[in-house]
């Protein structure tokens, strides 16, 4: 079997040339990398930290990290694994400040829930509430479970994907899978429609 490391050292990766233009300083490559991979680094911000208002702020700053430390990236070849590890950092970071704060301000627990100020068609209305809901319950999760439901459910990846970047058996993904599910619904039974 292929482990993550060697197959990402051994495959043909259609972004190398542009991560060998980043890690020599070329912006214009850094914007075509940044289209083509925000997408996924948002989704590990959110798996991590399942606050989905700070996923733009931690966002920018991974990118940032990113153009400022891609000089130093000894293999070019391992970018991808490189960058996965600087979002779920960030995030990580991210989330014991947000901890720290918390604490320190004593925030109220009810930081997600938000009521509509202006009236709306009762289909809109539902809708919402439905969607707040499920977001909730998926950021009630905990991260264990949290973050490869994300990737998978939200972000479109394999299982595979998930283990190898995580580093653990995908026999581990199935099992948080299946319980990141059984808890969701647990969670959302009750809920109306």
């Amino acid at each position: 079997m292929k482990t993550a490391l060697a197959e990402e050292l051994t495959s043909k990766n259609p972004d190398q040339p542009l991560i060998e233009a980043v890690c020599s300083g070329d912006r214009y490559a850094f914007g075509e990398l940044l289209r083509r991979h925000d997408g996924w680094v948002r989704a590990v911000i959110y798996g991590v930290l399942g606050d989905r208002d700070a996923v733009d702020d931690v966002a920018q700053q991974v990118w940032t990290s990113c153009w400022q430390r891609a000089k130093g990236l000894r293999d070019p070849r391992l970018w991808r694994t490189w960058l996965y590890r600087l979002a779920r950092n960030a995030a990580v970071d991210a989330g014991r400040e947000k901890t720290r704060r918390r604490r320190q301000q004593q925030a109220t627990a009810q930081l997600w829930q938000r009521q509509e100020t202006h009236a709306d068609s009762d289909r809109t209305l539902t809708h919402n509430e439905e969607h707040r809901s499920v977001l909730a319950a998926i950021e009630a999760l905990p991260a264990l479970y949290r973050e490869p439901f994300v990737l998978r459910h939200l972000s479109g990846w394999s299982y595979k994907r998930i283990a190898d970047v995580m580093d653990m058996p995908v026999d581990t993904v199935e099992t948080r899978l299946v319980r990141a599910r059984r808890l969701l619904r647990e969670s959302l039974k009750d809920q109306p429609g």
